[in-house]
Formats: C-alpha cells, sequence, structure tokens
C-alpha cells in the first residue's frame, strides 16, 4: 500500500494546485476551489479532521484576515459608490481636454481608472480610448491593448490592490517599502506599452484637440477627491497608528489605517452626492462583497494549512536538495497560476507562502523584497496574458478585437516587463 509520506511533498502540492485550476476552469468560485484545495492539502499531508478544522478556525479568526477582508470589501464599497452615483462618469468628463495630445489621454485616462481597482474595470475607459483613437484612425487591437495595459500600470505596487496587500501580509514586509520597491515596475510598463503607440506619438502635435481653452484641473480633481483621501489617508493614518498602538497590534496597523481611509473615502462620496438610506444599503448589500470577502478568507486559509501541514518547509527541503536555482522558481510558479488563474491574489495566495520559505531556507532572508518583486512580475506577466483575464475580455468585446490580434501588441510589452523585472533583480541584489 502506498503511504502518502513516499510521495514527493512538491507532487502533493502540484496535485492540490491542479485540483486548484481544474475546479477554477470548471467555473466553481475561486472561494469554494480555495476551500477545497485547502482540504485537500491537508489531507494529503497527514494531518486529521480535527486538525483541519483547527487550521481552518484559526486562520478564519487571524486578526489579518478579518482585517484585510474588511479592506478589500471597503474598496469595493468605495468602487460601486463612485460607479452608481455617475462620479466614475463625471471624472472621465471632466478630465478631458486637460491636456492638448489626444495621444496621451488615449494612456492617461486608463491609467487614472486604474487607481481604483474594480472587476471588468477597463469598461470604464474604453469610451474615450474609442473616442479619440477612432479620430487618428487605431485598429480596434491597438485600442484594446491601449485601454487593458495602462489600466493596469499600478497593480505591482499600489496600496489599493489585494494583491499587493496579502503580498506584504504574507511575507511580512512592511507596505511602504513593499511599494517603493516594486515602484519602478510601472516605470518599465509605461515605457514598454509606448511602443506600440509610437506612430501615433509622433503626429500627435498636429493632430491636438481644436480647444482654445484648457479647462480648469479643479473640477477634476474634485471627482479625484476620493482617491486621493483613501491614498493620503490611508498612509497619514497608517503610520500614526504603528507610532500609536501597542506592539502586538502593528502587524495591522496598516490595514487598520487604510480601513479609517476608506470609510472617510466612502463616507465623502456619500455626502458629496447625496446618497439616500435605500441607496447605501444598495451598495453594501451588493452579493459581491460577501463573495470577495470569502474568495479573500478562503486564500488565506489555504495559506494557513500550506503553513500548519508543514507543506511549505517540506517543499522548500525538497527543491534545496535536488538543487533547483531559485530564481527561476521565482519566476515560474507564480508564471504558471498567473495564466491560468487570471488573478493576482490568486497566484499570491498560493505561491507566495512557498517561496517565501524557499528564499528564508536558502539563506536569502536580506532579499526577500527583491524575490517578491520577481515574483510579482513573473505572475502579474502571465495574469495580463491569461486568456480568463476580465478586463481583458471585457476591452476586446467593446472595441470588437480578437484575442490573438491583442496578443500580437501584447508579447512584447510582456518580455520588455520580464526582462527589465530580472535586470531590477540583480541591482536589487539578487
Amino acid at each position: 500500500m502506498l503511504h502518502l509520506e513516499s510521495i514527493p511533498a512538491i507532487l502533493r502540492v502540484l496535485i492540490v494546485f491542479c485540483v486548484i485550476l481544474a475546479a477554477i476552469r470548471m467555473k466553481l468560485s475561486l472561494g469554494n476551489a480555495f476551500v477545497g484545495g485547502a482540504a485537500l492539502l491537508g489531507m494529503l499531508f497527514g494531518l486529521a479532521p480535527l486538525a483541519l478544522a483547527q487550521s481552518a478556525l484559526a486562520s478564519l479568526v487571524h486578526p489579518k484576515t478579518i482585517s484585510l477582508s474588511i479592506v478589500v470589501c471597503l474598496i469595493l464599497v468605495l468602487s460601486h459608490s463612485l460607479e452608481s452615483c455617475g462620479q466614475m462618469q463625471r471624472l472621465f468628463d471632466r478630465f478631458q481636454g486637460l491636456l492638448r495630445q489626444p495621444a496621451l489621454n488615449l494612456t492617461i485616462f486608463p491609467a487614472i481608472i486604474g487607481l481604483l481597482p474594480m472587476p471588468g474595470g477597463a469598461v470604464f475607459s474604453a469610451p474615450m480610448v474609442k473616442h479619440l483613437g477612432q479620430q487618428r484612425g487605431l485598429s480596434g487591437a491597438r485600442l484594446s491593448f491601449i485601454n487593458y495595459w495602462f489600466r493596469h500600470i499600478w497593480e505591482y505596487w499600489w496600496p489599493l490592490y489585494p494583491g499587493v496587500l496579502l503580498a506584504t501580509s504574507i511575507a511580512e514586509l512592511n507596505l511602504w517599502h513593499f511599494v517603493l520597491t516594486l515602484f519602478p515596475l510601472t516605470l518599465v510598463a509605461v515605457a514598454a506599452g509606448f511602443k506600440p503607440l509610437a506612430d501615433t506619438l509622433r503626429n500627435s502635435r498636429a493632430n491636438g484637440f481644436a480647444q482654445d481653452r484648457r479647462p480648469s484641473p479643479g473640477p477634476f480633481l474634485a471627482a479625484l477627491a476620493p482617491i486621493l483621501v483613501t491614498i493620503a489617508g490611508g498612509i497619514g493614518a497608517g503610520a500614526f497608528l504603528t507610532a500609536r498602538l501597542p506592539e502586538s497590534m502593528v502587524a495591522i496597523s496598516k490595514e487598520m489605517g487604510l480601513i479609517l481611509a476608506l470609510l472617510a473615502a466612502i463616507a465623502l462620496v456619500w455626502r458629496q452626492n447625496r446618497f439616500t438610506g435605500e441607496a447605501r444599503w444598495k451598495v453594501i448589500s451588493n452579493p459581491e462583497l460577501l463573495k470577495m470577502f470569502y474568495m479573500v478568507a478562503a486564500i488565506l486559509v489555504f495559506q494557513g494549512m500550506l503553513k500548519d501541514s508543514h507543506a511549505v518547509g517540506d517543499v522548500s527541503r525538497e527543491l534545496i536538495a535536488w538543487q533547483i536555482p531559485l530564481v527561476p522558481i521565482t519566476i515560474i510558479l507564480p508564471f504558471i497560476v498567473g495564466l491560468v488563474v487570471g488573478i493576482t491574489i490568486a497566484f499570491v495566495g498560493t505561491t507566495f507562502p512557498i517561496l517565501i520559505t524557499l528564499v528564508t531556507n536558502y539563506g536569502q532572508g536580506h532579499l526577500l523584497p527583491a524575490y517578491m518583486m520577481l515574483a510579482m512580475a513573473g505572475g502579474f506577466i502571465r495574469v495580463l496574458l491569461s486568456p480568463l483575464h476580465l478586463c481583458l475580455l471585457l476591452s476586446n468585446e467593446y472595441f470588437g478585437a480578437g484575442l490573438k490580434q491583442v496578443y500580437r501588441h501584447l508579447w512584447f510589452p510582456c518580455l520588455i516587463l520580464l526582462v527589465c523585472g530580472y535586470i531590477y533583480f540583480q541591482l536589487l541584489g539578487g
């Protein structure tokens, strides 16, 4: 009879990954897929039913799980509030004309919309990109690429993205140190994304707005105020709470700072737009909130099971014994999961616990931020290329572009991003 202990730990973990990915491909919710994966993982590593339940319960009631789930849900409340009251549309309207070069507007507005994470957010910037792009004779595939690529230039480090929050939580890294480390990836993404626009930019001066008078930026900044309040308030409140809270609560100070800032931003939106009680209830009773809370909790339960089952340690020891280089593992593992899942928080939750332990056991703990940067770059490139990515599907549908046509524009910037990410990793001491 075959004993579980005789099966390599890496193979058992890969079996769990395959089951999770297959469940997602079968349209099972991410939450259910990760809960099932956590249970299977525990069983494959010999945990008794009581130990499985204790591990899941401990993860669910952990302050990190609760605070991170609340942050993600509040981000969705803010997004839905801005959408339902028309403030996102006003942001769009007030931005038009601020810049004289339409070619720059093509990229900047998707980037502005990308500051606020929302499922399928590419559809918000699509109308403006289409309006400006058609004037310049750009194809639907190129416009879809522009709208999609520049919508996602922030996701490597922007502190409102759940994947970033989860990565810093799992790695126990300072959020703002992580932000500063990964920020250069956005500069690379912007530069790489401009290549398909080269001809457009060369001719932009001759075909600028025929507008005599540039509108005041005041109304635009007023519409952008909730996002500014969230970021500035999150940074300020997080720093204040870190300095004032007892040591036992410092670990969740950044999440608490973001919670306070998000509540202030939501209150500002509701007040500015005179939300009625019915409108507020409609936003906070959105089923998406419960699904997102469940998904974050399920991913953190899976992360907890990786630790409690000793799967992470066993896999780490095997990879070290097999002398597999750490850098390829750091790139390839998130790369594979990101392709199939098509969402950042999923590849972070599944692969980062293993990578973090590997980095530590290889004696590279002092370079953990550099390895996390490389893992984020590798995983997110695959998320961008994933045919399951909602923004890619919606953007292609809006512009009437085929997947293969958009991939022709997408593959080269992704390659540039991966190469530059590796060079940056080397500069960080990797």
